[in-house]
């Protein structure tokens, strides 16, 4: 029977401090049975992380999308997790690509805002932390860290830093685009923790609704940043509109604290993901 399923996990194809290789070996020493793969807007780590799975660890390939809903001014961003899809389906391949070079020039403009006030990083140290991977602002954060200036990538998020004095939007998807992609590209398309209010605003359930009438298949329920009571109404609320639950780590390495495996996917569950996916296989 498996037990150990974890549908969120980072490599440093985005912003994760192991590697796509380092990653798979991780989540069979934590005693995991299935774990995914789902950087930020790649694919990047998925060959490397496939070449290098252990026997007995199933790998679902997948990423998580940064999308947005336009229904709130301004819009409100959220997360898709996308799993089991094409990734050479055109549309969802474009869109990813166009996604990658955005986080790529807003990482430049953040290192540019903060060397015009004299803080001593380069653009180039803040690639090298990606290591050829996808630049986020936890490599900024690791910048900011050797510098100096901050003490944790929590604190390098702060308001003083990359919070809101160095803070530049980033492009997204539109939320609805991105379910329709998903699907058109064969994968399955859950909404990552839907009720963090500790990451800021959260949408309302309305819009949930349309997304699920809209191909939505799941929704992240347990989940570090979910309050007991936060996952107990995002259970209620699949419940009633016949979604899938998921619960995942959201692992980042030593970007976070939350270790392989710490909330958990239900067997059953995830049989419904791999029976509703049709544009990648589940490996092993």
């Amino acid at each position: 029977m498996m037990t150990g399923i974890d549908l969120h996990c980072h490599s440093t194809a985005s912003d994760g401090t192991l590697t796509p290789a380092d990653l798979v070996r991780a989540g069979a020493a934590a005693g995991l049975d299935v774990m995914a793969i789902t950087d930020h807007d790649t694919t990047g780590g998925w060959a490397e992380a496939a070449a290098a799975r252990p026997d007995g660890l199933a790998l679902v390939r997948g990423a998580e999308l940064s999308c947005r809903w336009h229904g709130a001014e301004p819009g409100i961003p959220l997360h898709l997790l996308a799993y089991l899809f094409d990734p050479a389906e055109p549309v969802l391949a474009a869109e990813l690509a166009r996604l990658r070079l955005d986080r790529e020039q807003r990482g430049e403009r953040i290192v540019d805002k903060l060397r015009a006030d004299g803080v001593p990083i380069t653009w180039d140290e803040v690639r090298g932390y990606a290591a050829g991977g996808s630049v986020g602002r936890p490599h900024i954060a690791q910048a900011l860290i050797r510098a100096g200036l901050v003490a944790t990538t929590n604190e390098a998020f702060e308001s003083a830093w990359l919070g809101a004095r160095y803070f530049v939007p980033k492009s997204d998807l539109d939320v609805f685009d991105a379910v329709r992609a998903v699907r058109e590209a064969g994968g399955v398309a859950v909404f990552a923790h839907p009720r963090a209010t500790k990451r800021g605003r959260v949408v309302p359930d309305e819009l949930i609704v349309a997304l699920a009438e809209a191909g939505l298949f799941g929704l992240e329920a347990d989940h570090e940043d979910h309050s007991p009571a936060e996952r107990a109404q995002v259970r209620a609320l699949a419940e009633r509109l016949g979604l899938a639950v998921t619960g995942s780590s959201d692992f980042h390495g030593t970007h976070k604290t939350v270790q392989l495996g710490a909330f958990r996917t239900d067997p059953e569950m995830y049989e419904k993901i791999v029976a509703a996916a049709a544009g990648a296989p589940v490996l092993g």
